[in-house]
């Protein structure tokens, strides 16, 4: 069996709903084909997953009204994926999922991985205020049996939405180790596993991990990093600065344990440009490479990933959103044959040991009850003011105080009547 190339794709489309793409995607999907076609003798991708983070306007994701929208997406990508594919290639949807407005769609060749694929599982998790799905993340899990009628491998994409703003690193961390603790997928044995109980893992998303610069640094001014940005020594320089790469070198650390990256610094940052602008950053943040790609697979060894990345990239010409997307390429080792009964799994260092949160299920759910009575009365009060919430809090403030002043009048005129 020929190694699987795998396709992520991820995207923060800053809230636009189904006008967050452009109809012709193929900038996106088709740069990733083409490679995939020279490198791995005309061969399209074998398993294509697509991540949207702030998928439509907030109130609707909370209240749960993202279904016509995340199905206005998987038949736009679906179709986009198809037209771009070589040799005419057929896919096929493997499983969605959304919360809130982080979403996620995986797709597999019809001739290939789609055929087989079995043991399909969806999850989600909140890790906002509460347990809110403002952030989080969602994931899809299935196993593709070996072509020696062997397991096969399980393969897990997750994508992930965390904490936004320089300052909040702690709680991006606290993300993380939430979400590994509380997207669960169900064993063969009905029991919940962990994001890591698999042979092949990809964490897709808006991290928003940030470059933070000290004081002293030449680059501080935002105006100056944009600019610099445009030359690769420079980027190189400033990778040193990114939180998450610093986060990832740390012995110490128990965050995205095991994980590994392409070299992000080969583009410029993803984060934060004008809207409708190619190429001009935000003065109102520093530059970052917010939105990543991590990947892990049973075949690595501790000095290096057995994954070849082989593409990772931004693309510029969307500008609809303060983020450009991100695209990646990975070629994953060949399966071997086995004698086992199981699928491999990843092998984690002998200091983590990544266990179910027993209390996933209420915080899950309690995060989903928030969401639903937030959503629904930021909706209501949205519909109130024609679309701006603002309005709708004024119009029903403004309705709330006429009819405590009717009420209060027709009291009054009532005893006045009686008294005659």
């Amino acid at each position: 069996m020929a190694p699987v190339l795998v396709q992520l794709c991820s995207y923060n489309t800053n809230l636009q709903g189904k006008e967050g793409l452009p109809q012709d995607l193929v900038d996106w999907l088709s740069p990733t084909l083409q490679v995939s076609a020279f490198l791995s003798h005309q061969r399209s991708a074998d398993i294509v997953a697509v991540g949207f983070q702030e998928l439509l306007p907030l109130h609707l994701g909370l209240s749960g009204l993202s279904s016509s929208v995340i199905a206005n997406r998987n038949a736009h990508v679906l179709a986009q994926i198809e037209e771009n594919a070589l040799n005419n290639e057929k896919y096929a949807l493997i499983a969605k999922i959304v919360n809130g407005g982080v979403a996620l769609l995986v797709y597999a060749r019809d001739a290939g991985v789609a055929r087989t694929a079995c043991d399909v599982h969806t999850s989600w998790t909140g890790s906002g205020p509460g347990y809110m799905g403002n952030k989080g993340a969602v994931g899809v899990r299935f196993r593709v049996p070996g072509a020696d009628g062997g397991p096969g491998e399980i393969f897990t994409f997750v994508c992930a939405h965390l904490t936004a703003h320089a300052h909040k690193f702690a709680n991006r961390i606290a993300d993380w180790h939430h979400i590994v603790g509380s997207l669960l997928f169900p064993s063969p044995d009905g029991a919940p596993t962990t994001l890591y109980d698999t042979s092949h893992l990809f964490v897709l998303g808006d991290l928003n991990f940030r470059v933070v610069l000290p004081p002293e640094h030449p680059l501080k001014d935002a105006a100056a990093i944009g600019q610099a940005l445009s030359s690769q020594s420079e980027r190189d320089a400033l990778k040193e600065y990114d939180q998450l790469l610093l986060e990832r070198r740390d012995p110490t650390s128990r965050a995205f344990v095991g994980l590994r990256e392409g070299d992000f610094w080969q583009f410029k940052c993803s984060y934060k440009y004008h809207l409708g602008e190619v190429d001009k950053y935000s003065q109102k943040r520093t530059p970052s490479w917010t939105d990543r790609i991590l990947y892990a697979t049973y075949a690595d060894s501790p000095e290096q990933s057995a994954i070849t990345n082989l593409l990772y990239t931004s693309v510029p010409g969307y500008t609809t959103s303060d983020h450009k997307p991100i695209v990646s390429l990975l070629l994953l080792p060949p399966p071997s044959a086995s004698t086992a009964v199981t699928p491999p799994l990843l092998r984690l260092p002998a200091y983590y040991t990544p266990s179910p949160d027993p209390y996933a299920h209420w915080k899950r759910y309690s995060g989903r009850v928030l969401d639903r009575v937030i959503g629904i009365v930021w909706w209501l009060l949205t519909l109130l003011g024609a679309g701006s919430t603002l309005v709708g809090i004024f119009n029903f403030l403004l309705g709330l105080g006429a009819w405590g002043w009717w009420r209060s009048s027709g009291i009054k005129l009532g005893g006045a009547g009686g008294a005659v």
